[in-house]
């Protein structure tokens, strides 16, 4: 089981790289990601949620990870997509207005850059490394 836990680890990792460089990309070309980017978006919150039910699962068949970072770093992404999902509704509402830099798809870009990087920690964690 604790294989198929890197294993999914791996694949979160690059699902959250594809995400941020897709919006990144939209970003510089000052375009609209489109309604395949949601789908992409969708498929990142799946598999973190999934991820993290497998790591509880680990947790309690008694398995642990070398350092109580890993907890941190792999219910992160869950914490950030909450985030962008309130504050992209709070745009959505007409209750914030910052222009292009809080459009609801720019919101998820950053988030999945920065569950990118928890994801990539929790994975390096995971694998004893730093």
């Amino acid at each position: 089981m604790p294989k198929v836990h890197e294993a999914i680890g791996f694949v979160v990792v690059a699902v959250f790289t594809v995400g941020w460089l897709w919006g990144a990309g939209a970003l510089v070309l000052k375009r609209d990601p489109g309604e395949r980017f949601w789908t992409w978006i969708t498929v990142e919150q799946i598999l973190a949620g999934g991820q993290a039910a497998v790591g509880v699962l680990l947790l309690v068949l008694g398995y642990r990870p070398d350092t109580s970072l890993h907890y941190v770093y792999g219910f992160g992404p869950l914490v950030i997509l909450a985030i962008a999902h309130l504050m992209s509704r709070e745009v959505s509402e007409g209750r914030t207005s910052g222009g292009r830099w809080t459009e609801p798809w720019v919101l998820f870009t950053a988030a999945s850059f920065i569950c990118f990087g928890l994801s990539l920690r929790a994975l390096m964690t995971g694998l004893g490394i730093g």
